[in-house]
């Protein structure tokens, strides 16, 4: 998940210098494997807060939203795992992972056998972070994309997004847009634990997953996460 404005606008950060951030998350974060996909590991941070202040330090600004390139989300941990056991959804294609925070859906895509994979993220420390993550796991070529997509066709054969569902502006226009995607042949695949603004009603669950969380961050240890689909004809 990516940085974004209170109105829903995707709002870019830019970390200083690439090696700026890549100094700063190495300097803040451990490299540690993912609960729930152990053969990723990723630069993490073990508290939300004191790295979300560090961060509005860094930046020399306050009242930004949590770094979610420090942490494993259960959205993105349901579907990197969906995608590792079922190689088949990303083997041999073009792939995006939209809004993603830390490369680890990415990162899946590529050990499941993906084509190209592009990892896009309007955050300047999660754009870093992906890139470190990448070549920790061997992860290559993984491209880092910093623009907005929304909107954008892409030619991709899949689209995979974690933990979009979280502010209700920003929602509707992801979902427009993947659902737009999914009706011009471009498979999407969504991992998401509940969040509110997911329209459950457009959507198909494909998948269910337990997956180990923090209460730093979530609202109990183990968060119940789905893989969902866009219904045929949603929109």
């Amino acid at each position: 998940m990516g940085d974004r404005a209170g109105d829903g606008r995707p709002r870019p950060v830019s970390g200083g210098g690439i090696a700026d951030a890549s100094a700063f998350i190495h300097a803040e974060t451990r490299l540690l494997p993912v609960p729930l996909v152990p053969e990723i590991s990723l630069h993490l941070a073990a508290e939300s807060l004191p790295i979300w202040q560090r961060t509005e330090e860094e930046l020399g600004a306050i009242g930004l939203p949590p770094p979610f390139w420090a942490f494993a989300w259960a959205g993105g941990q349901a579907l990197a795992r969906h995608v590792l056991d079922n190689p088949g959804i990303v083997q041999g294609r073009r792939v995006l992972d939209f809004a993603a925070g830390s490369g680890l859906v990415a990162i899946a895509a590529l050990k499941a056998g993906a084509a190209h994979v592009e990892a896009a993220d309007i955050d300047g420390f999660a754009q870093a972070a992906i890139a470190l993550n990448a070549q920790a796991n061997g992860a290559a070529p993984l491209t880092v994309r910093g623009d907005d997509l929304i909107g954008q066709s892409g030619g991709w054969d899949v689209a995979l997004a974690g933990d979009i569902a979280y502010e209700r502006d920003l929602a509707a226009r992801v979902f427009a847009w993947l659902e737009a995607l999914a009706a011009g042949g471009t498979q999407v695949w969504i991992g998401d634990p509940g969040r509110s603004y997911l329209p459950r009603e457009r959507l198909e669950k494909i998948a269910e997953y337990g997956v180990p969380v923090t209460r730093d961050l979530e609202d109990s240890e183990i968060k119940h996460t789905s893989i969902w689909r866009p219904r045929a004809g949603a929109g």
